[in-house]
């Protein structure tokens, strides 16, 4: 038991050292700040859109011409290589492609939307993380509270222990009380134990998010749920996602995307025309002549056909993917705004059952029962139940904030 003690409060003095040297306590908004600015994933992201960005230039420059040139290589008749002068052969050619159809305008708006598709999956990827960030940000708050309370208790526990030890030994009280105050700290070190595992997983999720190797907790002027509070229909929030939602538009984009891909389809129908111009010194019908010409393809066969279908079954498929991607949404805002509700109800019961009496009865408690006059019984079952309740009201109060940190993200605004 003491060599528990003794690694427990090593453990403890390296949090609380840590806390002192090297601790961000961070506001929402700062962490949002320091986010945005250093998380490498939005800054790869964000590299993906200059990447589509800069097809829109591509797609915008024409094609180049072609130069050929054609010289002698060996005269046979004059017995001489590369005869190129007056009296040898050479030929050059200029060739450009001139595109029909409007089939260069829609390779422009087909790169257009693709630059906007980009935008808006970064904006849900922010929305994705920014909702892991507040979630871990409150989550390890409420965790390194009642990591807090637990080692108060374990301390004294400890204490408790060690006075019980001694009257143990000399016959005053029975071993079996010594033997539950024992049970008792065991069972309260595991779930410490459980919870710091908690504790570190979320710790460093911040730190994976934040770029940062400081322990990370909420700034204490946050601690207010009031902000979550804020009464909304299900009707307006169903209503704000179907505008707003990043992950819901870049699916109406894909639709948008299919119906430019469908017309580009159709305008590769009409066959491109290629002009040139040439120069043959010898090779022609006549010396030094000059050539001009156009060439284009034939469409007898060959219109397109299949490409046009399948940009046809494309466009079917979005449609259908857009309706199967709006009425998931639906169904996921109905359910987690039932889920915000109960949440809010708990979380208005719990603000009205939990006050200071609390503190003051488990103060009383121990005091009591170091003078005897609370059974052992008593106390453990006291002891066992307040922590119980603490472990409630940290998940009714993480359940709060994370049920209305889904709404926003599924709404694509901040309501909460």
């Amino acid at each position: 038991m003491q060599q528990l003690a003794a690694s427990l409060f090593l453990i403890l003095l390296t949090s609380i050292g840590l806390h002192a040297q090297d601790t961000l306590h961070l506001s929402i908004r700062r962490a949002d700040s320091i986010f945005l600015a250093k998380n490498y994933y939005l800054l790869a992201a964000s590299m993906d859109i200059e990447a589509q960005r800069a097809q829109i230039i591509q797609a915008k420059i024409y094609p180049n011409p072609i130069f050929t040139a054609d010289v002698n290589a060996y005269d046979p008749a004059n017995n001489q290589a590369f005869h190129v002068g007056k009296t040898g052969q050479k030929s050059f050619q200029l060739e450009q492609l001139i595109v029909l159809g409007g089939k260069r305008r829609s390779e422009i708006e087909l790169a257009k939307t693709n630059a906007g598709i980009a935008e808006l999956e970064f904006q849900q990827l922010v929305r994705e993380l920014k909702f892991r960030l507040h979630s871990d940000l409150y989550t390890i708050g409420q965790q390194d509270f009642l990591l807090r309370k637990y080692a108060n208790q374990l301390s004294l526990l400890d204490t408790l222990l060690k006075s019980y030890e001694i009257q143990a030994n000399k016959g005053n009280i029975a071993l079996k009380e010594v033997v539950r105050l024992r049970g008792a700290y065991i069972q309260l070190n595991n779930d410490r134990a459980e919870l710091f595992q908690a504790y570190i997983q979320t710790q460093t999720d911040l730190q994976i998010l934040l770029q940062t190797n400081s322990v990370v907790l909420p700034d204490p002027t946050d601690a207010n749920l009031d902000h979550y509070l804020i009464p909304a229909s299900v009707a307006d929030i169903r209503a704000m996602a179907m505008e707003n939602l990043p992950e819901l538009l870049v699916i109406k984009e894909n639709k948008v995307l299919a119906e430019q891909y469908l017309k580009y389809q159709k305008r590769s129908a009409v066959p491109d025309i290629n002009l040139f111009a040439s120069y043959d010194q010898r090779g022609g019908a006549f010396n030094n002549q000059v050539n001009a010409g156009i060439a284009i393809p034939l469409p007898l066969w060959n219109r397109n056909q299949g490409n046009i279908k399948t940009s046809q079954y494309r466009l079917q498929e979005a449609e259908y993917n857009l309706k199967a991607k709006e009425n998931e949404i639906v169904s996921r805002i109905n359910n987690s705004y039932a889920y915000y509700i109960q949440t809010v109800s708990e979380y208005r019961k719990s603000n009205e059952l939990y006050n200071d009496d609390f503190e003051k009865t488990v103060e009383g408690m121990s005091i009591n029962f170091q003078k005897r006059n609370v059974s052992i019984i008593e106390f453990i079952d006291f002891f066992e139940s307040y922590n119980d309740v603490l472990a409630e009201l940290m998940r009714i109060k993480t359940q709060l904030v994370i049920s209305a940190e889904q709404i926003n993200l599924l709404t694509g605004k901040d309501i909460y």
